[in-house]
Order: structure tokens, then C-alpha cells, then sequence
């Protein structure tokens, strides 16, 4: 920000774990740099999967950080745009779901022009490694801090914010460990009949302890999926069966190179630990690359 003399940042505010480690670690490089906390523009954009739980916990992360809030419920321009592309709202498809995530994205990247600003990425590094984004939605920013953060990491970083850098009795405390203890949910499908999130990531694409430990050990030492099979076993047994850590560790392999158009135009961000998937860093690779890799029967 000082390089490109910019002094405010936009950030969409889910109330997930995501946007929460952005906000925080904005709030704080506004700290370093002595810009009042106002220049940040965080805006919750509630649609058709968001929950109460989620949104209450964004609205309130922002008034107890300081921040700018805005709330602009992407509802009626998202009608709009299905109408338009003829997309019946009854389908909970790709298009359904991909179409809030770009709306979104399409908001944050207008306020930002119009305030002068750059906007905040919230992706992380375990979505870049499964593909699981929106391309050209939340998979864009101007600057992705989590882009190096694993989900594993990300939760713990934000339960350490929450027991260090605040007051254990104080009201952001409770929100931030709130958050913590959300399921994990894009919330773009709607919620449940009793209110609660209904659409969870893990049920997907599987549990992110088990693929932050595969990305870690594949990228590190270069294991192979017999090797990443093996250690799985031992580090999991008594968690997870081996079924399920072969089923999972499947997805994982063919997601990881089906998905790399999305890392090879990735925004700027920092490497904050021992892997990065930027294409400017520690991985190129072609995006139709076939995996030649597969698990012995």
C-alpha cells in the first residue's frame, strides 16, 4: 500500500474464517502504517445462502474493528443476470452458484475504483490447491493476502488473534471464536429449513487436515500418491479409515491438476510460509498437464 501510495482497501465480509484473517491482518497493516481503520471498506454481501449466524458475525467483526461497513445484498442483481443469461433460480447448478460469487467480486472491484482503493483477496492456499473458487469471482483480487495460508493454519491464526490480541471478555473476542467454530461454507446454496448452513465445503472436496497434508508433503519432498497414502495412514489412523483417506487423497490428486488455470493467473501476494502455489514463485506448471500419477490397487 505505501508502494502504490494507496491508502484504502475493500474487503468482502462473509463471516467466515477467510475474510476474517484478511480484515484482521488489513486492520493491522493499517495500524503499522498510522491510516485511520476507516479506509478500510469491508462490505457483507448477503445472498441467497447466507445465514443469520454468518452475517451477524460480519456485521459485528466490522463495527468492533472499526472499519467502514457497507451492506449490499447481491439478491436482485444476481435475478437480474439470471434472467438475462435465461438461468431458471430453481437450478442449483455451477451457474447458480457461480454467478453470486462473480457478483460479489464485481462489487468489490467497483468500490474500490470508485474509493481509490485496491481490493483485498480472502482466498486461501488450500482453495487454490483444489481449484475450489470462483474463476474470475472470489478467485480475483489486487492483492491475496491468504494466498500462501492453508485452511488449517487459517483457523488456527484467527483463534491465536482471538485469545492474544484481544481482551478474552471483549465482544470481538466472542465473535472471532464464533467464527472459528462456523462450518465451512462458500454459503451460495440455500440454507436449511432451520436456518443453519446447509451447503458445507468438507462434504465436497473432503476434510482440509487431510489435504493441507498431502499438498504439504507432495510439495515439500515431492512425495507420490503411494508415498502420500503411506504417511497418511500412520499420521490419520484412528481418524479416518483407509478408504477414506484414499478417496480423499483421489480427489485431491486430480483436482490439483485439473485446476491449475486458476493458479497460472493468480493476483500478488505474499509467501507467508513454506508453499506457494503463485505461478511468479514456487510453481509454473502448464495448466493441461495430465497427472500421470495414480494410487497401486
Amino acid at each position: 500500500m505505501e508502494h502504490i501510495r494507496c491508502r484504502k482497501a475493500v474487503i468482502g465480509v462473509s463471516g467466515g474464517l477467510d475474510s476474517t484473517l484478511a480484515l484482521l491482518v488489513t486492520a493491522l497493516a493499517f495500524d503499522t502504517l498510522g491510516i485511520p481503520r476507516d479506509g478500510i471498506i469491508g462490505v457483507t454481501m448477503p445472498g441467497f445462502g447466507t445465514t443469520h449466524r454468518t452475517h451477524d458475525n460480519s456485521v459485528d467483526l466490522m463495527r468492533e474493528l472499526g472499519v467502514t461497513a457497507r451492506e449490499i445484498s447481491i439478491v436482485p442483481a444476481v435475478r437480474q443476470h439470471f434472467a438475462d443469461i435465461g438461468q431458471d433460480e430453481s437450478v442449483h447448478d455451477l451457474t447458480y452458484e457461480n454467478s453470486q460469487a462473480r457478483e460479489r467480486t464485481q462489487l468489490l472491484m467497483d468500490i474500490a475504483g470508485k474509493e481509490g482503493g485496491i481490493v483485498i483477496g480472502t482466498g486461501d492456499l488450500s482453495e487454490l490447491a483444489l481449484g475450489w473458487c470462483t474463476y474470475n469471482g472470489d478467485h480475483m483480487s489486487m492483492y491475496g493476502v491468504n494466498g500462501s495460508v492453508p485452511k488449517t493454519l487459517v483457523r488456527t491464526l484467527v483463534r491465536w488473534a482471538a485469545d492474544n490480541k484481544f481482551d478474552a471478555t471483549g465482544d470481538i473476542h466472542k465473535t472471532l471464536l464464533d467464527i472459528v467454530d462456523t462450518p465451512i461454507s462458500p454459503e451460495l446454496l440455500p440454507a436449511g429449513k432451520d436456518g443453519q448452513i446447509a451447503q458445507k465445503t468438507e462434504d465436497t472436496v473432503g476434510p482440509y487436515e487431510l489435504h493441507d497434508f498431502f499438498l504439504y508433503h507432495f510439495f515439500r519432498s515431492g512425495a507420490g500418491p503411494d508415498k502420500l497414502y503411506f504417511f497418511a495412514r500412520k499420521a490419520f489412523a484412528g481418524v479416518y479409515d483407509d478408504a477414506t483417506i484414499r478417496k480423499w487423497l483421489e480427489t485431491f490428486l486430480k483436482r490439483f491438476f485439473r485446476q491449475q488455470f486458476k493458479r497460472s493467473c493468480l493476483p500478488d501476494g505474499p509467501k507467508v510460509g513454506s508453499v506457494s502455489l503463485s505461478p511468479r514463485g514456487d510453481w509454473r506448471m502448464p495448466s493441461d498437464l495430465e497427472t500421470v500419477w495414480n494410487l497401486e490397487d
